[in-house]
């Protein structure tokens, strides 16, 4: 069953207010629930990816687009941090790179949209829906994303390693195999560690950078523009900064999986 409920404004009830944008679209209950704004948001934007990249791709004239400019310019900039990060030889590290930047910035910068966008056409179209906006807002995404990047680890560990070298890492590494209780407990720690924390990094300054706007949101609208303005201009250092860490950190999960510790 879908939750929808009218839209309420900063000077109803500020508490409520906030309560309200950090409230999803759901269908479901429990732990079988789906938030549906994460989903959709996130195909379409998956989707814009898709078609900007290809009309880029199209662009054969001598004289480069802009689009094919700036996809090129994107596309060389990612190269080159897979190429001083990234130490095993593998031909989807750098194509699974550029994906994650630019989805992962695509969905932080929804976050620069206007706090009531969503709830202002939900209320146009007669519907009433919780929604949001930002889809790394929610754990499900970042943490999806961070335990797609911790399998891909593992499957690369063992195919650079085989499963017996891969084995005696994880059991006798640092401390030999006399001490293999510690050596497990510690690798255990070490990768389970890897996809929490890049997960809920990406999600803590994003969330973080969402409810500032909600707070702005409940002052006088002749104040708001003071304030959101030059915030909103720091959060796009923010978000392409997230964006630009969860890249990295997924390159060096990777390469750390091809060396021999």
């Amino acid at each position: 069953m879908v939750e929808t409920q009218k839209m309420l404004s900063p000077s109803d009830n500020p508490t409520m207010y906030i309560h309200d944008h950090l409230a999803y679209w759901k269908v479901g209950h429990g732990f079988w629930s789906l938030n549906l704004d994460t989903i959709l948001i996130g195909a379409l934007l998956a989707l814009l990816i898709v078609l900007v990249g290809r009309k880029a791709a199209k662009d054969t004239a001598e004289v480069p687009s802009g689009l094919r400019s700036f996809m090129e310019m994107i596309i060389e900039f990612v190269d080159e941090q897979v190429r001083n990060t990234f130490h095993g030889r593998s031909k989807i590290v750098a194509p699974l790179a550029f994906t994650v930047f630019v989805w992962v910035f695509l969905m932080n910068a929804m976050d620069l949209l206007p706090v009531d966008l969503l709830d202002f056409i939900s209320n146009a179209l007669g519907l009433h829906l919780h929604a949001r906006i930002v889809p790394s807002n929610d754990l499900n995404t970042t943490f999806a994303m961070s335990i797609s990047v911790f399998v891909l680890s593992l499957f690369y560990g063992i195919k650079a390693k085989g499963f017996s070298g891969f084995g005696k890492e994880f059991l006798y590494s640092p401390f030999g195999k006399y001490l293999m209780p510690f050596n497990i407990l510690m690798k255990l720690v070490e990768e389970i560690a890897k996809p929490v924390s890049l997960a809920m990094r990406l999600f803590g300054n994003m969330y973080a950078g969402e409810l500032i706007f909600f707070l702005i949101a409940l002052l006088p609208f002749w104040v708001q523009p003071l304030l959101s303005t030059p915030w909103a201009i720091f959060h796009i250092l923010i978000i392409t900064i997230q964006a630009f860490i969860f890249m990295v950190l997924t390159i060096v999960y990777i390469s750390m999986a091809y060396e021999s510790h």
